[in-house]
C-alpha cells in the first residue's frame, strides 16, 4: 500500500481527529512564511523589530506598515486544495478540530469551523496597552490608529516574547489528548508550545500522520509520513477515505 492508503486506513478507523497546521499549508496559497516575507523593503529588518512588543513600542509606525503589507498580500490569495480537503474531511468524523499556527484565516475561508488559532489572526486588532478589542482597520493606513483609551491599535497576533491567548492552548491540548488520529500539516515542529501537541496526542494513544515536504523532528515518531505538498496529498487522502467509506456501506 502507498502512504496515502496508510493514512486513509488510519483515518477510516478514527472517530476523533485533530489537525495541527503550520506555515507550509499557507505557503502553497502564495503566502510567504514569516521570514520569507522579509524581502525587498523589509529585508534589512530584524524579526524582533517587526514582531515584538519592544519593536512596536520603539517604532509603532514601522511595525504597523509591515503588518499592513502582509494583510494586503493576504487579501490577494485564496485557500488552496489542502485547506478545502480538511474542511471536507471534517464532515466524516464525530469530532474534527483544526489547530493552526497560522494567522491568515485561510482555514475559515475554506469552510473549516471552530478553528483554534494559537497565534491569533492578522485581520483582527486590539489596543497595545490594555488589550481592548478594536474594529477592523482599513488597509493603507500609514500609522496605527488609536483606541478609545488613547493607546495605539496593534494586530491581535502573538509576538515574540508573548504568551498565547488565554485558554487557547488548553483547547488545543484537549483536542490532541482526545484524538484517535492527529494530523500534522506543513509545520516545522520547532515552535513551542505548538510543537508539543503531537507528542501529547501520541502519548494519549493517537496515531500520527505527518504531511510535509521535508522531514521534521515529528517524522521520527509519526506512524505515517507523507513527504509531499499538502495541497496535493490531502485531496488524495480525502478521495481514498471516501472510497473506503463507500466500500463498507
Amino acid at each position: 500500500m502507498s502512504v496515502i492508503d496508510d493514512a486513509a486506513e488510519l483515518l477510516c478507523a478514527a472517530k476523533r481527529v485533530a489537525v495541527l497546521s503550520g506555515a507550509g499549508i499557507s505557503k502553497e496559497s502564495g503566502i510567504p512564511t514569516f521570514r520569507d516575507a522579509q524581502t525587498g523593503l523589509w529585508a534589512n529588518y530584524d524579526p524582533q523589530q517587526l514582531a515584538s512588543p519592544s519593536g512596536f513600542r520603539n517604532n509603532p509606525k514601522l511595525v504597523w506598515q509591515w503588518y499592513d503589507s502582509r494583510r494586503q498580500r493576504l487579501a490577494e490569495v485564496q485557500a488552496n486544495p489542502g485547506h478545502f480537503a480538511l474542511a471536507e474531511l471534517a464532515s466524516m468524523f464525530e469530532e474534527f478540530t483544526v489547530i493552526t499556527q497560522n494567522v491568515d484565516g485561510l482555514h475559515q475561508k475554506a469552510g473549516s469551523r471552530g478553528v483554534i488559532e494559537l497565534h491569533g489572526n492578522i485581520t483582527t486588532f486590539r489596543c497595545f496597552e490594555r488589550g481592548h478589542e478594536s474594529p477592523v482597520a482599513p488597509l493603507g493606513l500609514a500609522e496605527p490608529p488609536l483606541c478609545h483609551c488613547g493607546s495605539f491599535i496593534r494586530p491581535a497576533v502573538v509576538w515574540f516574547g508573548e504568551g498565547l491567548p488565554e485558554g487557547v492552548f488548553q483547547q488545543a491540548l484537549v483536542a490532541a489528548q482526545s484524538s484517535d488520529v492527529f494530523l500534522i500539516v506543513g509545520t516545522s515542529g520547532l515552535v513551542y508550545p505548538a510543537a508539543s501537541l503531537p507528542s501529547v496526542a501520541a502519548e494519549a494513544g493517537a496515531k500520527l500522520i505527518e504531511i510535509n515536504r521535508e522531514r521534521t523532528p515529528i517524522s521520527e515518531f509519526a506512524d505515517v509520513f507523507i513527504g509531499r505538498e499538502s495541497g496535493k496529498a490531502l485531496p488524495e487522502v480525502l478521495h481514498r477515505c471516501k472510497e473506503k467509506r463507500s466500500s463498507v456501506r
